[in-house]
C-alpha cells in the first residue's frame, strides 16, 4: 500500500477495507525491498510490530478504537524505545537499549498507533544531509544519488518512498522541515513546550522539538494531536489545553495576512525554486490571502547565533557519554584517563567532535562573553524581530531552504555550506516558534519545499493554512518512481 496517506490507512481501517496486521505486513514488504537502496531504517521491529497489529484490529473489533489505531508509522531514532535500540546514529549508542519509552513514543503507542521501527539520522541529529550517521548515509527518494535532508532524513525518505505513512522527528535548527522540503512531504516543528522532550536523547535543550512528518497537513494534524500535551516530568513542557488540531483544517483563508519577509525571497534562490514560491503566494491570494511585505532584518544572524548556542549546549549535553555509565567502551583501557579518551573519540564521529569541541571552546573562561553570550543577546534580537512581525501579519511564509537536494558529498568537506543551507530555518528555532514545511514544487526535478511560519501556540492555523493549500495543489500528492524523478 505504499504512497497511502495517514488519513487513507486510517479511513480504511475505520472501513474494514483492510486490518491492521494486513497493512502493517504489506509496509514491513515495502520496507525489506526499499531499504537495501536507500538505508532510511536502521532498526526494523517486524516481530513486535505484527504484534501490536493483531491488539489493534481486536481494538477496533470491541469498538474501542481511535483514529490512529492500527495505523503503522516509524520513529526517528532519537526517542528512546524501551527494549529497542536507540541509537541516535552513533557507534556511542549503537548497543544502547533504554528501559523506557520516551513520552512521545508512549503517547502514540497509547494512541493505538504501531510502530515498524526505528529510523536513520545524523548522529546525534548535528547535520542537514544524513551523512553523518554511523549506519551510513540515506539517499534521497527522488534521486538516489542526492542527499534527502537532515538530521532527520530517515524519516523523511521513508515517508517519501512509501515504507510508511507517517514517522516521527526531531528539529533544533530545521531537522524535520529541511529533510520534508527535500523530499517532498510535510513536517511540522512545533511551538517549543508544545511536545515533551522527555526521552527524546539531548542535542541541544533550549532548540530541540519533536514533531509529525507525513505526506499531508492534514495527516500531521492527526499525529501532532496525539503527540502534544503537558509533561509534569519534562520541565519545558508547557502547560496547555488538550488541542484537536484537524478541528480548523477547513476554515477559509479570506482576510488572512501573510507576511512575506524580504531576506527570504531577496535570498540567492534556485531561479525554480523562487518561481515556485511566487505561484505558492499566488494560489494564496486566490484563497482569499493578503500579501504583506515584512522585513527580518536580523536573519542573517540566525547562522552565527544557533552554531555557537547549539553547540554549546551539545557540549554539554553529550559529556555523559563516556564510556562508564553506558555508551560505546573501548577495548583494554590503561586508565580512567584512556578509558574517557578512547571511548568519546571511537563513539563519536567527526561532525558530533567538532561541535563538542566548538561549544566547549565557546563556554571556556575567556571566552564566554565574547561568544556564548554574545550569540544569546542575538537570539533575543531574532526573536524580537518575528514578535514585532507578528502585530501586521498571521503566518509568514517563504522557502524551507535555499536549494533542492544536492548530491551526496558535495558539500562534505565544507561545513559552513552546509551550515548555510539551515538559513531559513534556524531562526524559528531560536525564537521558539511553530514552523511547517509543504511541498511546493520541483526545482531540476527534485522537490522544494514553502515553510510557514506561526505565533507562538498557533499550529492550529498553521495546519489550516497548509492543508488549504494543500486542496488546490496536488505537490503533496507527487510520488517518486523506484528510479527517482517525480511520478
Amino acid at each position: 500500500m505504499p504512497f497511502h496517506s495517514l488519513k487513507d490507512v486510517s479511513s480504511g481501517l475505520q472501513a474494514g477495507t483492510f486490518s491492521s496486521e494486513e497493512i502493517s505486513a504489506d509496509y514491513l514488504r515495502q520496507i525489506e525491498a526499499s531499504n537495501p537502496e536507500l538505508n532510511a531504517f536502521i532498526t526494523v521491529t517486524a516481530d513486535a510490530a505484527l504484534i501490536d497489529a493483531r491488539s489493534a484490529d481486536a481494538s477496533r473489533a470491541a469498538g474501542t478504537a481511535g483514529p490512529l489505531t492500527g495505523v503503522p508509522m516509524a520513529h526517528k531514532d532519537i526517542f528512546c524505545t524501551s527494549d529497542v535500540r536507540t541509537s541516535c546514529g552513533s557507534r556511542m549508542l549503537d548497543n544502547f537499549a533504554p528501559p523506557y519509552n520516551a513520552t512521545v513514543v508512549s503517547k502514540l503507542a497509547a494512541a493505538g498507533m504501531v510502530s515498524l521501527g526505528k529510523t536513520n539520522m545524523d548522529e546525534f541529529a548535528m547535520g542537514s544531509s544524513n551523512e553523518t550517521s554511523f549506519y551510513g548515509p540515506v539517499r534521497n527518494p527522488w534521486n538516489t544519488d542526492c542527499i534527502p535532508g537532515g538530521s532527520s532524513g530517515g524519516s523523511a525518505a521513508a515517508v517519501a518512498a512509501g515504507m510508511i505513512p507517517a514517522a516521527t522527528g526531531t528539529d533544533t535548527g530545521g531537522s524535520i522541515r529541511q529533510p520534508a522540503a527535500l523530499c517532498g512531504i510535510s513536517g511540522l516543528k512545533p511551538t517549543y513546550g508544545r511536545v515533551s522532550r522527555l526521552g527524546m536523547v539531548a542535542f541541544a535543550s533550549s532548540l530541540d522539538q519533536g514533531g509529525p512528518m507525513a505526506r499531508s497537513a492534514e495527516d500531521c494534524a492527526l499525529m501532532l494531536t496525539a503527540m502534544a500535551g503537558f509533561d509534569p516530568l519534562d520541565s519545558t513542557s508547557t502547560q496547555r489545553p488538550d488541542e484537536d488540531f484537524t478541528r480548523n483544517l477547513e476554515q477559509p483563508l479570506q482576510g488572512l495576512r501573510v507576511g512575506v519577509p524580504g531576506e527570504y525571497m531577496n535570498a540567492d534562490l534556485e531561479p525554480e525554486l523562487a518561481s515556485a514560491m511566487q505561484q505558492a503566494l499566488t494560489e494564496y491570494e486566490k484563497l482569499g490571502a493578503t500579501l504583506v511585505d515584512i522585513s527580518l532584518p536580523h536573519t542573517e544572524l540566525s547562522v552565527p547565533a544557533y552554531y555557537v548556542i547549539a553547540p554549546a549546549e551539545a557540549s554539554t549535553n553529550l559529556s555523559r557519554f563516556d564510556g562508564v555509565r553506558y555508551g560505546h567502551r573501548c577495548e583494554n583501557p590503561t586508565d580512567l584517563h584512556d578509558l574517557y579518551t578512547r571511548s568519546r573519540d571511537e563513539g563519536f564521529g567527526a561532525e558530533v567532535k567538532r561541535r563538542i569541541l566548538v561549544g566547549t571552546y565557546a563556554l571556556s573562561a575567556g571566552y564566554y562573553d565574547a561568544y556564548y553570550r554574545k550569540a544569546q543577546q542575538l537570539r533575543r534580537l531574532i526573536q524580537q524581530d518575528f514578535i514585532g512581525a507578528f502585530e501586521h501579519v498571521d503566518v509568514i511564509i517563504g522557502p524551507t531552504t535555499p536549494h533542492p537536494a544536492w548530491k551526496l558529498g558535495a558539500k562534505s568537506d565544507d561545513p559552513v555550506a552546509m551550515y548555510l543551507e539551515d538559513l531559513f530555518t534556524l531562526s524559528v528555532n531560536l525564537a521558539g516558534l511553530p514552523g511547517m514545511s509543504i511541498p511546493a514544487g520541483f526545482s531540476d526535478g527534485l522537490p522544494v519545499g514553502l515553510q510557514l511560519i506561526g505565533n507562538y501556540f498557533d499550529e492550529a492555523r498553521l495546519l489550516n493554512v497548509a492543508h488549504r493549500y494543500q486542496q488546490v495543489t496536488d505537490w503533496h500528492l507527487r510520488t517518486p518512481t523506484s528510479t527517482g524523478g517525480e511520478q
